[in-house]
């Protein structure tokens, strides 16, 4: 799925996140794809919540005041080593515990 050397992370917040709308629809084969290409695609980890992750999730929301699902997703990046996060969300550009990247900065060039 990704390209290059490109290799990303992310949680199974994102497998949440994404699964409500095909269940909602009832799109069992949706929602199939998505665990497939969330779980399974080379390049792409999704890391599950351990209790680490949570911790440290607990220190971003209280240093940065941010959204308990981003402090996850940030923990993640954090503790397993990656070097960029990548958004839509510019309010998370305060976070200085990794290098934020808003989709929208690259977009408008």
């Amino acid at each position: 799925m990704l390209g290059g050397n490109t290799e990303a992370i992310t949680s199974t917040i994102t497998l949440l996140e994404v699964l409500v709308q095909p269940f909602k629809t009832k799109n069992e084969t949706l929602a199939e794809r998505y665990r497939e290409t969330l779980l399974y695609s080379e390049g792409l980890t999704t890391f599950e919540i351990l209790h680490e992750v949570s911790e440290m999730a607990s220190k971003l929301r209280a240093k940065h005041s941010i959204k308990t699902p981003d402090a996850i997703q940030i923990a993640v990046g954090v503790l397993y080593g990656s070097e960029k996060f990548v958004t839509n969300d510019p309010a998370l550009k305060k976070v200085s515990d990794i290098n934020v990247l808003v989709l929208d900065d690259f977009l408008k060039k």
